[in-house]
């Protein structure tokens, strides 16, 4: 298994945040290649500002493997971490951060500002961007246009 195939995996869990009608981005926690945590965007549903997809992937590890701290951990999300999500990553100890999409908003690895970068901070991880940049781009794209269609009708 490689970072292509657990991408895809999150882009399954966007997909299942977009039927909700939710922001379709998806992530996941594998240790070991076995995935440990799994979480999708739920905000609206959920009436809660910080459910997005990766906080509630952590959850989802966190509780699995009976720790708040998830060494050796790595997180797959379709869209590049905003501050929050950043922040959750950094003191959840996680190794390796890779995702897809950039986010030109609010993404922090670059697109706006580089958290992961900033030495000062006491955890780094790892960060890879752009695996199946093009497939989870376009469910976004996808999704926010057919948004504005409905609103134009």
């Amino acid at each position: 298994m490689n970072d292509e195939f657990f991408m895809r995996e999150a882009l399954s869990l966007a997909r299942s945040a977009e039927c909700l009608g939710e922001v379709p981005v998806g992530a996941l926690v594998v240790r070991d290649g076995v995935i440990v945590g799994r979480g999708f965007n739920s905000p609206i549903g959920e009436s809660d500002p910080t459910a997005h997809a990766e906080i509630a992937a952590l959850r989802d590890a966190g509780r699995n493997l009976e720790n708040y701290r998830l060494p050796g951990c790595e997180l797959f999300v379709t869209l590049e971490p905003c501050a929050m999500c950043a922040g959750a990553i950094l003191h959840a100890r996680l190794a390796r951060v890779i995702y897809g999409a950039r986010d030109y908003k609010t993404g922090v690895h670059g697109s706006v500002v580089d958290l992961f970068a900033v030495e000062r901070l006491n955890h780094h991880s790892a960060v890879l961007g752009g695996v199946l940049a093009d497939d989870c781009g376009r469910l976004l794209s996808d999704f926010f246009a057919a948004r504005r269609a409905k609103r134009e009708q």
